[in-house]
């Protein structure tokens, strides 16, 4: 049965994976945001609460690498917690990136606005080629949260499992003190039995004694009635 601390590092492997996936899929959001600038806006509210919530997971998981006993184990959890800082700077990196072309794209397309004026067709395709790609990126945020929902779901089991392994330990412990108590019942027992054993020998033996005397007594007593002159 693995170990509740495995389950723990499990789970906030699971969940640094989770918030890696909603962050990649926000910022995907984000390179084809067409505008306004509010809605840009939006979008990186919503990464940067994504990236503190990732930062804080992978602080724990390094505070669970230090916590381990083995050190085959403090060194793989290390490595993954170095990884998962790597690609937190690679999707902030990215987040950049993408707000960029994002500001640019939304700049370039209120001064072709300004300078076009009214809509021509051309624009209208190019809108509706935008659209369309808007439309993709967000079957592909949707399969990303998604995703993302079926990691969520793991992590409740995984806590539904760190719940039994606590009940299954304490019913373990309470097994192991009525264990010691009967012990300590079983040994003081003991204890009795042979101090009783003790006494019966000595008893016995008191008793033999004085018979002994006894019968001696009377002997001498038969034998000075009997032969006085001896």
């Amino acid at each position: 049965m693995a170990s509740s601390g495995d389950v723990h590092v499990r789970i906030c492997a699971q969940e640094i994976i989770k918030y890696d996936l909603e962050i990649k899929a926000i910022i995907q959001d984000i390179r084809d945001c067409p505008g306004p600038e509010s809605s840009l806006m939006e979008l990186n509210s919503q990464v940067k609460e994504k990236f503190n919530q990732l930062r804080l997971r992978i602080q724990d998981l390094d505070q669970m690498a230090r916590e381990q006993d083995r050190e085959s184990d403090r060194l793989a959890i290390q490595a993954e917690t170095e990884s998962q800082r790597r690609q937190m700077i690679s999707n902030q990196t990215a987040w950049r990136k993408a707000n960029l072309a994002c500001k640019l794209s939304i700049d370039n397309m209120e001064k072709d606005e300004l300078l076009r004026g009214p809509e021509t067709q051309s624009t209208r395709q190019r809108k509706a080629t935008k659209e369309s790609l808007v439309e993709t990126s967000s079957n592909i945020t949707e399969s990303l949260m998604s995703i993302s929902r079926m990691m969520s779901e793991q992590v409740k089991q995984s806590e539904d499992c760190i719940g039994t392994l606590a009940t299954s330990s304490r019913t373990v412990q309470e097994t192991n003190e009525e264990f010691k108590n009967m012990t300590g019942t079983i040994h003081l027992g003991r204890k009795l039995i042979l101090k009783y054993n003790r006494r019966e020998l000595t008893d016995k033996l008191l008793i033999f004694l004085a018979l002994a005397l006894f019968l001696a007594t009377v002997l001498y007593i038969l034998k000075k009635r009997l032969f006085p002159f001896i």
